[in-house]
């Protein structure tokens, strides 16, 4: 069986000895070709011709994940995941150590699942977010040094030194039978559990055909947003909260301010208007054996 193994070489992260460790635990089951990549379009390529593989291997964040997707296209090709990444919450959602031995044996040693990703206005794959407002920018304009460095930290720092701030912005969802308009100040349309490394959808699972969605009400003034998106993250998506409108289906769209930027997997997406189609068990990836997911 021919696997293929996609790193980047300059990343603090993977270091030679890593690279060599993680192609001789891959040659115990696979016949393995090694492959650095110099850029992310690079690796979008690459991974657009894994398709005659048996497996296609990577080391890297929820942004590598992203852009792996991209370069696939919706192509059915046996995933193996090496977390890398500062908050790892794709990693979290399917149960997937960060360790890199426990991560190889999870490819080895573990079981193939289908799980649902998402695809946004009919061509960008997104596997566990999409979300929008002031907060989620420092995923993307973070510099990677940083989060190197610092890891979680680096972006409580940038939150800190941009001097955070919640602002509204206008948001009309569009979720199965229910359309909801407000001012929002974050919005969320999530498949995964975990959100900057939090349990925010806790009770979600990436094989259950459903999106959940939450739209935080903001005004410009007072602490009220604060205290809502701190009660968001403290108690979740399952129960109720005032003035966070919570929705699940398998189909969104949201409309609002044609400048209002997305963030994809902790990527800088596309700006203005979104269409969030479910695309059920469309990812076959190794997790670990005896996992829920």
């Amino acid at each position: 069986m021919k696997c293929l193994y996609l790193y980047n070489p300059a990343s603090g992260r993977e270091p030679p000895a890593r690279t060599d460790y993680i192609s001789r635990r891959l040659s115990e089951k696979y016949d393995v070709e090694a492959c650095p990549t110099s850029s992310a379009e690079d690796l979008e390529r690459r991974a657009a011709s894994a398709e005659g593989y048996d497996l296609l291997a990577f080391s890297g964040g929820d942004g590598t994940f992203h852009r792996v997707l991209q370069g696939l296209k919706g192509k059915d090709v046996q995933l193996g995941y090496l977390p890398r990444g500062t908050t790892g919450d794709i990693a979290r959602s399917l149960g997937i150590p960060r360790r890199t031995g426990a991560a190889l044996d999870v490819i080895l040693k573990g079981r193939s699942e289908r799980v649902d990703c998402m695809r946004i206005n009919h061509s960008r794959y997104v596997m566990y977010v999409a979300a929008a407002g002031e907060p989620t920018r420092v995923t993307y304009e973070t510099p990677h040094r940083a989060k190197r460095l610092l890891g979680w930290f680096a972006y409580a720092f940038r939150c800190l030194f941009k001097n955070f701030r919640l602002v509204p912005f206008p948001a009309v969802c569009t979720c199965g039978e229910t359309r909801v308009r407000t001012d929002s100040v974050l919005a969320f349309v999530m498949n995964g559990r975990s959100v900057a490394g939090f349990p925010l959808n806790r009770s979600a699972s990436m094989q259950d055909g459903t999106l959940e969605v939450a739209l935080v009400k903001g005004e410009r003034k007072g602490l009220s947003p604060y205290l809502r998106l701190l009660t968001l993250f403290a108690r979740g998506t399952s129960s109720k909260i005032k003035d966070v409108e919570l929705m699940k289906g398998d189909h969104v769209r949201i409309e609002t301010d044609k400048t209002l930027v997305w963030d994809f997997d902790g990527e800088r997406g596309s700006e203005g208007d979104i269409e969030v189609e479910l695309l059920p068990r469309s990812v076959r990836i190794f997790v670990p054996r005896n996992k829920k997911i």
